[in-house]
């Protein structure tokens, strides 16, 4: 129990009912080799919940911080900040390794850095969190845990490159063809360059855009063009 209370400390939740979080540790190499007044189950479950928790809110994360990002830019979003590898990485920092519940074949193999033993298991502290004290707490957890250094890391890479591809999708699904993207000038010294590009779009709509570099200023005119078209929250 005092494991169990030094890692409710890291996850910032004490449990009311502390069997929620050690089912949520339990592997199932660990189920055959339980003593027999253990009657814990595996995490399984509690993972398959976890999952559909972690959605909706790295979901609801996004719709906020991204107001104008279409459908499909979110959805690839949040598949970036879910993935296996983002969740066992949220794992590894908290230290969740080191409160598994293994099987012996499972302990011998190195199942405390295995990536996904880890991923399942924060799914299924996830669903702990929530079936103990509700959204609220796990949400606070997630953003502490996952959401906040994910977005500020990744932020940057993710907005800036998506105005392009926002634009080819709001055409495609008015069924429109692509805007088309033109070199209009550019100026300044080899070592400082500023270009101009234009896209034009269905032949009704130009907009400018410039940049220290040809892929700036086409994200730029990418995001004038989509402020034509009515889209807000860029």
């Amino acid at each position: 129990m005092s494991e169990i209370a030094d890692l409710e400390s890291v996850l910032g939740h004490q449990f009311r009912d502390p069997r929620r979080l050690i089912q949520a540790l339990t592997h199932s190499s660990r189920i055959p080799e339980r003593a027999a007044d253990d009657s814990s189950e595996d995490n399984e479950k509690l993972e398959f919940l976890g999952d559909a928790v972690l959605e909706l809110l790295v979901s609801e994360d996004l719709v906020r911080a991204f107001p104008g990002w279409s459908e499909g830019q979110l959805s690839k979003s949040r598949a970036r900040l879910v993935n296996a590898t983002a969740l066992s990485l949220a794992a590894q920092r908290i230290g969740l390794g080191l409160y598994l519940r293994l099987g012996r074949g499972e302990e011998k193999s190195g199942g405390r850095s295995k990536p996904a033993l880890l991923a399942d298991a924060y799914e299924a502290v996830i669903a702990a969190i929530y079936l103990d004290a509700g959204l609220e707490a796990v949400r606070q957890f997630v953003q502490r845990t996952l959401v906040d250094g994910a977005m500020a890391v990744e932020a940057e890479r993710l907005g800036p490159t998506d105005h392009k591809s926002a634009l080819q999708e709001l055409l495609q699904s008015r069924g429109a063809p692509p805007g088309s993207y033109h070199l209009v000038s550019e100026s300044g010294p080899d070592h400082d360059k500023t270009f101009c590009i234009e896209v034009r779009v269905a032949g009704d709509i130009t907009a400018i855009g410039k940049g220290k570099t040809k892929k700036e200023a086409e994200q730029s005119a990418a995001v004038a063009a989509l402020i034509q078209l009515g889209v807000e929250g860029i």
